[in-house]
């Protein structure tokens, strides 16, 4: 990989620390304080999501768990209830589990180097990073989507991040402008505060760089080409029913299984596109009338597309065999019901607020 040149490197941190000092943001609330558990908790939250979508969720999520220890003594359909809307649930079954493996075998603490960091569930090399300069003080780079775009341009570095080669630039980058001293953790919140509010995906607001004479980029005119856009690709359609089956207000909903889409939180039950609707209700215990099909409601998920043909049901008895009074596997939910309520992904909730009012 290319080595900086020494005075490169000083201007680069300098401007960006100076920069920070007067324009970075000081104010999220997991910088207030910045413990190395809030400064996890919000790293996983901010994986692929916006600041201003997270700032709610992790309030929410700190006041109930405000520590590893609560959170490892609380239950997943809690955590699961707290992150619901938030997306990507797999984040929050592996803030979870390394909460439970933090307090049994750490005493709640959260470990300060890159390699034990890693051993964590959720915890790639830059969360590891941000965890230890930004919780612990310590030296060490990062490389979120931010740091990504704002490293590329400043290097003119070609090619799409997710291919190895560029993210080993990238990474190569970041390691030799980290600060070897206290001032790393300024310098991250630098890189991360520059990508989110100047050195944006479109419209970079170069004007406002502190970078600006430095970024290979800027001088040649094409900012917006770096980095490299991700090849397309193809995004499979799958097909199912939902079935909203309705008794007093309420609607039934099932447990998915704990990994997979939406795992471990709460749906509507699913059926085949060809497969009767009726039938899979009395697979779950209930007798119903058909009342009536609502327009299909598609979600894009990373690799691929789901569309949903909701189907309201009346349901009309239950009957002994089936699903329903099982442990765990279903419930009655009303939608209007002002309470937390169970973990339920968003799309679905959408779903049964439009058809049955609440929220």
């Amino acid at each position: 990989m290319t080595e900086l040149p020494t005075e490169r490197r000083d201007a680069v941190r300098s401007r960006l620390l100076t920069w920070q000092r007067e324009h970075g943001r000081h104010d999220l609330p997991w910088q207030t304080p910045a413990t190395p558990y809030r400064v996890w908790v919000s790293e996983i939250m901010l994986q692929q999501t916006r600041v201003e979508t997270v700032i709610p969720f992790f309030q929410r999520f700190i006041h109930r768990f405000p520590d590893v220890n609560s959170l490892a003594a609380g239950s997943l359909d809690e955590v699961l209830a707290l992150w619901a809307g938030l997306g990507y649930y797999a984040r929050a079954r592996n803030l979870h589990r390394a909460a439970a493996i933090l307090a049994s075998e750490a005493q709640g603490r959260i470990p300060s180097d890159l390699e034990s960091l890693q051993t964590l569930p959720g915890v790639g090399p830059s969360t590891a990073g941000a965890i230890r300069s930004l919780g612990h003080g310590l030296p060490a780079p990062i490389l979120d989507g931010n740091v990504k775009r704002v490293l590329a341009r400043l290097e003119a570095v070609p090619g799409w991040p997710g291919r190895s080669p560029v993210q080993r630039q990238l990474w190569s980058i970041s390691a030799q402008l980290a600060p070897e001293s206290d001032e790393c953790a300024r310098f991250n919140q630098g890189l991360m505060d520059l990508g989110a509010t100047v050195c944006t995906p479109t419209a970079p607001l170069c004007g406002g760089c502190p970078w600006q004479s430095l970024c290979h980029a800027y001088a040649e005119g094409t900012p917006e080409a770096y980095p490299g856009r991700r090849p397309r690709q193809h995004q499979p359609l799958r097909q199912v029913q939902v079935l909203l089956l309705e008794s007093q207000g309420h609607v039934l909903l099932e447990k998915r299984p704990p990994t997979g889409v939406w795992g471990g939180l709460w749906s509507l039950p699913e059926a085949d596109v060809d497969q009767s609707a009726q039938a899979r209700a009395l697979a779950l215990g209930v007798e119903c009338s058909r009342m009536a099909d609502l327009p299909p409601y598609e979600h894009t998920f990373s690799h691929f597309k789901l569309r949903m043909f909701p189907v309201r049901l009346a349901v009309q008895k239950q009957v002994s065999t089936g699903a329903i009074g099982e442990a765990g596997d279903v419930c009655w939910f009303n939608p209007r019901d002002d309470g937390e309520g169970p973990g339920i992904a968003a799309p679905i909730r959408r779903i049964v607020e439009a058809a049955l009012g609440g929220g």
